[in-house]
């Protein structure tokens, strides 16, 4: 018991202040305190998968969930963007983008987060839920989207995107990563400009985001996704009683496809990208989901290219 309240008492005070810096980094790209950080480690390409020399027929930004805490980290040890490029050779997949730093500075990395995550490694996914609700607050969430959508498309231009293009961009986003593919619509069409598709997996968010701007969103979900239904609940946007909130108003429009993952949860052994989780027909959950966001991509390749025929 002692030890419990002294624990209590260690990690109170790095709780609170965690608390009170968590809108400094938004503050700071907005204040133009500090630029953000757009070169990559060495060794670490821009993107992955079909070859910068010809154009592919999308390219796929993953946002993961709050276990980002680095360039080359995801929640899966990189199984699903591994299983993406190999079922699908003709995107360019880029993973790198920090969803939680609109410095685009990865968490891990620096020497304060380096040091605590030896000592208090909760904390690392503690700031990252609190920066989804910064993202979230409608104070600060212009301007996080702002910072998240540029470095989005300055990470797609360093990999080969041409602006004006017409190339599909697809944000596939993890849990919380829903909050911050929603908000980068609006500063990817000003800068790019591109052709913009979302797809959720287990998405956490507000639903304020306008998602006007984006062609569609496919929603990947479960009903044994507690964690995405608590999203669900937690913000008034998703609940129909709001009918002009930009997500009912997306849902009225027609621009939400839902896709059921089912009996895939949000995280552990049977999580949506389980590896070891079967399904009837023998596929993983892993593979299930890496098929299904495939197949999207495809169906939309194809129908832009049939209305592209004469």
């Amino acid at each position: 018991m002692n030890d419990f309240v002294l624990w209590v008492f260690a990690i109170g005070p790095a709780l609170l202040a965690e608390a009170l810096l968590a809108r400094y980094e938004v503050l700071a790209y907005g204040a133009g305190w500090r630029r953000p950080v757009d070169e990559l480690p060495e060794g670490v390409p821009y993107a992955r998968g079909a070859s910068p020399g010809t154009p592919p027929d999308a390219y796929l930004v993953y946002l993961d969930g709050i276990g980002k805490r680095r360039v080359r980290d995801s929640r899966d040890g990189g199984q699903l963007v591994k299983a993406l490029i190999s079922r699908a050779p003709e995107l360019r997949v880029l993973g790198q983008v920090q969803p939680y730093s609109p410095l685009a500075d990865p968490l891990a990395d620096r020497p304060v987060w380096a040091w605590l995550r030896r000592r208090i490694a909760l904390l690392l996914f503690l700031h990252n839920v609190m920066q989804i609700f910064v993202a979230a607050d409608h104070r600060y969430r212009p301007l996080y989207n702002r910072a998240v959508g540029s470095q989005i498309s300055t990470q797609l231009q360093l990999a080969g995107y041409q602006p004006g293009s017409g190339v599909l961009v697809v944000l596939l986003s993890y849990s919380g990563g829903a909050q911050v593919a929603g908000g980068a619509v609006d500063e990817l069409h000003a800068q790019l400009p591109a052709p913009i598709l979302l797809i959720t997996l287990g998405g956490f968010h507000n639903g304020a985001n306008d998602l006007t701007r984006a062609e569609h969103l496919h929603r990947l979900t479960s009903a044994s996704d507690r964690i995405e239904r608590v999203g669900t609940w937690l913000f008034p946007q998703r609940w129909p009683l709001f009918r002009g909130s930009a997500w009912n108003r997306a849902e009225r429009a027609g621009k939400v496809t839902v896709h059921r993952l089912d009996p895939a949860t949000h995280v552990g052994p049977r999580s949506y990208i389980s590896t070891t989780a079967r399904l009837p027909d023998g596929r993983s959950h892993l593979d299930r989901t890496a098929d299904t966001v495939v197949a999207i991509i495809r169906a939309r390749h194809e129908a832009g290219v049939a209305s592209d025929r004469p």
